[in-house]
């Protein structure tokens, strides 16, 4: 075979097996566990509560689908492991399979769309500041040349770098590896604010050493769904995802976990969000929709 067949031949074999559709229902039954991502400190949907165990709004969803997956497959023992991802390393690891589901603060987008399914949204959010109350800073024309925070691997610091080149800000914006470790630079006044969805910010002012230091000011940059991410082009998986979703909202459970996670005191400080359903996810309820932020 000629050498230009050769390749030819070798570039197909490789096409065919990328073009598979993925099966993660089949690969669970052959295994006998599925493997849930969940994240650190992305308060109130997944994080660590006092003693170290994965808690939050989203990790009921993820518990739910293993219900789910259990009864689908019959299998009542199935094992479910656990494993931390970031915002930078969460995409890659539902890609090449690592991980099965991955419930947490990820925001549904066209981009992230061409590399993972989402399930149905299950929240909307948008960017806004984490300040420090004496700061005095309260929107973003008040970051002209000053050092903002913000997370690795995130929709918000690509939309921060946007802004501040389109308004000339000249701002220095540094990333934390984590929520967590971004938050820490404001408190350590080593940034005047800090980037990120509005939730996460009223979730880590709850559970922060003195609460009443902080705030979160500016407009919302944009409004963006959340969604559970799974492997692309699984459509066996995505629809027992969504099922769950659908009669968790329709069944009214899905209020009543959104109420625990955000309207009552949760864990470890027992401090409430007190952050009321928007209207985007009222609207999401009522029609569920995985519909993407462009």
């Amino acid at each position: 075979m000629k050498h230009s067949n050769l390749m030819a031949a070798v570039l197909l074999v490789v096409a065919a097996s990328g073009a598979h559709a993925a099966d993660t229902l089949a690969k669970i039954a052959d295994s006998g566990k599925i493997t849930l991502a969940y994240r650190e400190s992305s308060v109130p949907f997944s994080y660590l509560d006092g003693s170290g165990k994965a808690v939050g709004f989203s990790v009921e969803l993820s518990n739910a689908v293993v219900d789910a997956v259990k009864k689908k497959l019959n299998k009542p023992n199935l094992e479910v492991a656990l494993m931390p991802v970031t915002s930078q390393n969460r995409i890659p690891l539902i890609s090449n399979g690592t991980v099965d589901l991955e419930c947490g603060s990820t925001t549904n987008n066209t981009a992230r769309g061409k590399d993972v399914s989402f399930a149905i949204n299950h929240f909307y959010t948008g960017t806004r500041l984490l300040v420090k109350k004496s700061s005095n800073i309260k929107n973003y024309a008040d970051l002209s040349k000053k050092t903002v925070a913000s997370t690795t691997g995130t929709t918000n610091a690509l939309v921060m770098r946007k802004y501040n080149t389109d308004k000339n800000l000249d701002m220095d914006i540094v990333l934390g590896k984590d929520h967590a470790d971004a938050f820490l630079l404001v408190e350590s006044d080593r940034a005047v604010a800090f980037a990120m969805d509005d939730i996460l910010l009223f979730g880590l002012i709850a559970n922060a050493k003195n609460p009443g230091d902080y705030e979160v000011v500016g407009d919302a940059l944009q409004v963006e769904p959340y969604g559970c991410m799974l492997a692309k082009d699984d459509p066996a998986f995505k629809k027992l995802v969504d099922d769950t979703f659908v009669g968790l909202m329709k069944s009214g459970q899905f209020e009543k976990m959104y109420n625990k996670w955000f309207m009552q005191p949760i864990p470890p400080k027992n401090v409430p969000l007190n952050l009321p359903m928007s209207p985007q996810l009222r609207e999401n309820i009522a029609s569920p929709s995985d519909k993407p932020a462009t």
